[in-house]
């Protein structure tokens, strides 16, 4: 293995090894009980069965005999989930062929950043991915089953049913997609029009047009945001079957996974096998991290690693994606780092063949335990039905696309693409994969603002025409929930275009699928807790380096440290449901340490401090 890989995962290792103990020391406690329903008295496991019809609950008499839960993202406003609806009557049929039972053990909410985006609702975007782990464990706390399967694909709700299933580790959990919608318009056109709507060239009417003709049926949005890049980093950490993540709805294949990945969780439970806990180990999130870099995955992910890392007692940082960064090089060029979708990615090879090379390269963990057997060389192959049967094959030796998809030997970039910035201004991270060369680097006069709506408006009196570094600020976990601030990437676009130096620093969040413009993003600590952005001032001449990873301003040290910190003038919130979730933003955790609500309790729970 690539010696860098090998240092970075024991740093993790060493680093975790007191909160990672107490955990694994919760999780062997929860095994060593009576598995699934046998603890329970008889009243409750009648209540339990109660709606199952006759055959299952003869099973569910026979003690030995699997029960599977089925946690369910399902809902029809999302098409990444509306397939889901016959999912579970599907999979307990499938289980009682197989012998064992299954039941809805609950569902989760699942919203959808695309709708939210740039509307109130998006305040509530980060949170809702703690709100499905607490639905997750409530889901699973009937203490009815031997086993689980997670029904999720999209932004927040893989982290949220990932860190959930986390605290009933000692059960074996298989993740189980929906897959991809077919392709409509390319992104590229998409964008296009979206930068033209905001100059005010193209009509409302034209955009939603195009909009609609991108995204056009069931299934998952086909650019390369945090849907797509939660699927492959599943994978990539051993939770999903092989091949299993980009086969769209409603084809045969895609039943057919469906149909194995109940099996494979019941035969897991009936071995004694695949419990969460031993899959997801330093090693499994280190291979995830890989996969983020090397395809240049969603910004998302470097607050949900750092989360789902903290419920299995492990503590990854910042530091641990940059060191790796510098040694993991970009194999896929997915929009918005390219062209290509989704289905051209998996058209030129997909997984398969990207796996097969970070392998081939030593940059991933081969020794390790996944949902699918022993080793990540079973993620080599891809899936087909063949003579009615689920076989895997070897994938292919060559990319069938070099626009798309490359080997280890002749990437696109030579790094992973992601930074960690650092400076007078604070930390935070920036993806470079899909700027090009000369936007990186950006010094100029700061206009801050503090919210999306008055950088719109400033954009559309013209204020904006000029070099810029746009400061949104009061957007941290704490402030208002951390929102997507996704809706900006047109308008800093069309200033870039015309010629202008522009780059963003916030201590928010831009959408896993922003691109080309610079952003300093989670900039910590956030302006509400004080940080260094709160001492800005319009006009300050602000730096920022995307290739040195430096965010810096440049105010005299005795002019800086007179200045009073802006104190966060909170908007009203109320209304939308956002004044529910106070008591959340008020025990979030800093960016760096995942955004969280659970990092002190977790902390605390594990019989160790912070780390």
């Amino acid at each position: 293995m690539h010696p860098g890989v090998l240092e970075v995962t024991e740093r993790l290792r060493e680093r975790s090894s007191a909160t990672r103990q107490a955990y694994l020391r919760q999780m062997d406690a929860a095994a060593a009980l009576p598995r699934g329903r046998r603890k329970l008295s008889c009243g409750n496991l009648a209540h339990g069965m109660a709606a199952c019809g006759p055959t299952d609950k003869d099973r569910l008499r026979m003690m030995d005999e699997v029960n599977v839960a089925m946690v369910t993202a399902y809902n029809d406003m999302l098409s990444a989930h509306q397939p889901y609806e016959g999912f579970p009557e599907q999979i307990r049929t499938a289980l009682r062929a197989y012998g064992a039972t299954g039941q809805v053990a609950g569902g989760v909410p699942a919203m959808c950043d695309g709708v939210t985006q740039g509307e109130p609702g998006m305040e509530l975007s980060l949170a809702s991915r703690d709100v499905i782990a607490m639905g997750t464990a409530i889901a699973l706390s009937h203490n009815m089953f031997d086993a689980a399967l997670c029904l999720g694909v999209c932004d927040k709700i893989v982290p949220g049913l990932l860190m959930g299933a986390l605290r009933f580790g000692h059960l074996p959990v298989v993740f189980v997609p929906a897959g991809p919608m077919t392709s409509g318009v390319p992104n590229a056109e998409k964008a296009a029009v979206r930068q033209r709507f905001a100059e005010g060239k193209a009509t409302r009417e034209e955009l939603l047009e195009v909009e609609s003709a991108s995204y056009h049926g069931p299934g998952t949005c086909t650019f390369y945001g945090t849907a797509n890049t939660n699927q492959i980093l599943l994978e990539a950490m051993g939770l999903q079957l092989p091949g299993a993540s980009f086969v769209h709805p409603g084809t045969p294949l895609r039943d057919a996974l469906t149909v194995h990945a109940a099996e494979r969780a019941a035969k897991l439970a009936r071995e004694g096998q695949g419990q969460l806990a031993s899959i997801l180990d330093e090693r499994a999130l280190i291979n995830a991290l890989v996969l983020l870099l090397a395809t240049g995955g969603s910004t998302n992910l470097t607050l949900h690693l750092v989360a789902i890392g903290q419920c299995a007692g492990l503590q990854l940082r910042w530091e641990d994606m940059s060191a790796l960064s510098e040694i993991v090089p970009t194999l896929a060029r997915i929009y918005p780092n390219g062209t290509a979708d989704i289905n051209q990615f998996q058209a030129a090879g997909g997984t398969a063949y990207l796996f097969a090379q970070l392998l081939e390269a030593g940059l991933l963990h081969a020794d390790v335990e996944t949902v699918a057997g022993h080793g990540l060389h079973l993620y080599t192959r891809e899936p087909l039905v063949e003579h009615g049967e689920l076989v895997w094959r070897e994938g292919p030796a060559a990319s069938l696309d070099s626009t798309t998809l490359r080997g280890w030997r002749e990437p696109f970039l030579a790094d992973g693409g992601l930074r960690l910035i650092d400076g007078g201004l604070g930390r935070g991270v920036i993806k470079v994969s899909a700027v090009a060369p000369e936007h990186r680097k950006v010094s100029a006069p700061c206009r801050i603002f503090h919210t999306q709506e008055a950088l719109v408006a400033a954009f559309e009196a013209g204020e904006l025409e000029r070099d810029l570094v746009a400061v949104v600020r009061f957007q941290g976990p704490a402030a208002n929930g951390m929102p997507e601030l996704h809706k900006l990437t047109p308008y800093l676009g069309v200033l870039q275009d015309r010629g202008f130096k522009v780059a963003l620093v916030t201590d928010g969040r831009m959408s896993g699928a922003s691109g080309k413009v610079p952003a300093a993003i989670h900039v910590c600590p956030e302006a509400a807790a004080g940080g260094p952005l709160a001492r800005l001032r319009d006009g300050d001449m602000v730096s920022l380096d995307g290739d040195l990873g430096r965010l810096d301003v440049a105010v005299a040290p005795s002019v800086w440290l007179a200045r009073e910190p802006v104190e966060h003038q909170e908007p009203i919130r109320r209304g939308w449901g956002r004044e529910l979730f106070a008591f959340m933003r008020g025990a979030a955790s800093p960016a760096e340490e995942g955004g969280s609500s659970f990092t002190r309790s977790l902390h605390e729970a594990d019989g160790a401090p912070g780390q």
